[in-house]
């Protein structure tokens, strides 16, 4: 494997923004120690844009204040908040930090007195260097060796930083599938025992890093290595239901590779889209009938989007998110056979799924069909389908879209506002899906009288 050509000094001098290098300059000026840390050293390093820029020092938070007047300061880790042409920073004091009980945050944060310290407290080596303005680099952990070595390794005892905050478990997954990197042996080892301690991270931190997994390139190494650490069975039990289970002759993976090959493969960069093709098999353990190449899975796409809904509920995803994936992964199956399969149908798919997802739920069908190893193209029959949910959309396939709307009804039979306005709406919509040439004003009050007439 050949070693990574990493940015000169010059190279990285020329890539700090001018903000950043104010604040920098500022602090050394008044004589205090200052240099850029963690996630953008190693980004700057790897000649990639960081998304971050936090500056550490030996200034304590009063003398980052009297450096940077009207400043931000509210919080137990020191971090004051410098905004400088529309850009802000984050400038912290060096931390030393003792014993994580609760496996998640310091019981109590100390400034620290050196620069070594504070990197001595972080993750990875990778993320252990920090740099002055003159791009001098301080790197006591060797995590430029590990950045040409492509390799994630832990700060000192790799089981003390796993037994500190569990969701570095998650994180040095991530990082190896976003950089495409190895997990250096001990580090994997350690990492290994320790991932049951993963249930000691709140579901909103496991969330944001799974969100983070989903939103790499490369997304399938990273869904390997939680599969072979088996942190994929404590975070996603559903999913590695499907490990080793063999399908049928449509595909050539597993179900629990054909669903990460899916999200591989998913033609958006939206983490919700690529969820959705990772959780659109996940009911077919469940349903599975017969063996080999004949295999079926009756209703896996009903069982799946409850177990789909279950997951994010868990993950405290927001409901419009879990309405979005359980609704892609319950219609994924949508049958359909060029000539066969008639506009009454194809009108009621469109209104099960709402106009505005239906390129999202094309999405999740690409994924599916590239994610099964077969067939890589987009097949025929999801072009006819696409064609003809476009050709549908100009039917009326919502209420809004009646020759008649709430007041007509109301003021035709002389009632309220109310659910009666709605039921009959909704029943006039079922009539036109089946047939748009009745959505005429005449037909519609016509049948207002008689649907009403038949409940009163």
């Amino acid at each position: 494997m050949k070693p990574l050509i990493l940015a000169s000094t010059t190279q990285i001098a020329k890539s700090i923004p001018e903000p950043v290098q104010y604040a920098l300059e500022t602090l050394t000026v008044h004589r205090f120690k200052a240099h850029i840390v963690g996630g953008c050293v190693r980004d700057l390093l790897l000649q990639r844009e960081p998304k971050d820029w936090d500056i550490t020092t030996d200034a304590t938070p009063q003398e980052i204040q009297r450096v940077f007047p009207n400043t931000l300061y509210n919080n137990r880790f020191g971090t004051v908040v410098v905004r400088h042409h529309d850009m802000e920073l984050e400038i912290t004091p060096y931390r030393s930090e003792g014993k994580y009980t609760d496996h998640r945050h310091p019981d109590a944060v100390t400034f620290g007195k050196t620069l070594k310290q504070d990197l001595a407290r972080r993750d990875f080596t990778i993320n252990a260097m920090a740099m002055n303005k003159s791009g001098r680099l301080s790197d006591p952990f060797y995590g430029k060796d590990d950045l040409k070595k492509k390799q994630i390794r832990a700060v000192g005892d790799p089981s003390e930083r796993f037994s500190e905050d569990a969701l570095r478990l998650l994180r040095c997954i991530r990082f190896a599938g976003q950089l495409d990197f190895h997990v250096e042996e001990k580090t994997w080892s350690a990492l290994c025992q320790h991932v049951q301690d993963i249930h000691l991270v709140s579901q909103e931190r496991i969330r944001d890093e799974l969100l983070k997994i989903l939103s790499s390139d490369d997304l399938f190494r990273s869904f390997y290595l939680l599969d072979q650490s088996r942190l994929l069975d404590e975070i996603l039990s559903e999913l590695s239901e499907g490990r080793g289970v063999a399908q049928n002759k449509h595909h050539i993976y597993t179900v629990l590779y054909h669903n990460i090959f899916s999200a591989q493969y998913c033609p958006s960069s939206d983490p919700i889209l690529r969820l959705a093709a990772l959780l659109h098999d996940v009911g077919k353990v469940r349903t599975k009938q017969g063996n080999g190449r004949d295999a079926i899975f009756h209703d896996h796409d009903k069982v799946g989007a409850h177990m789909a809904r279950a997951i994010m509920t868990r993950l405290r995803f927001p409901n419009e998110d879990i309405e979005r994936v359980e609704h892609f992964v319950r219609y994924h199956m949508f049958y359909y056979s060029v000539g066969e399969v008639s506009d009454k149908g194809v009108r009621r798919l469109l209104v099960r799924l709402g106009k505005e997802h239906l390129k999202d739920f094309f999405i999740v069908r690409i994924a599916d069909r590239m994610g099964s190893g077969c067939q890589i193209e987009v097949p025929y029959k999801l072009k006819e389908l696409w064609r003809h949910l476009e050709e549908v959309q100009k039917d009326p396939i919502d209420t809004r879209m009646l020759k008649i709307h709430g007041n007509d009804v109301m003021e035709l039979l002389g009632i309220p506002p109310g659910p009666e306005v709605g039921r009959i709406l909704n029943a006039l919509l079922e009539e036109v899906l089946d047939d748009p040439q009745r959505n005429t004003r005449e037909y519609l009050l016509e049948r207002t009288r008689e649907l009403y007439q038949g409940v009163a």
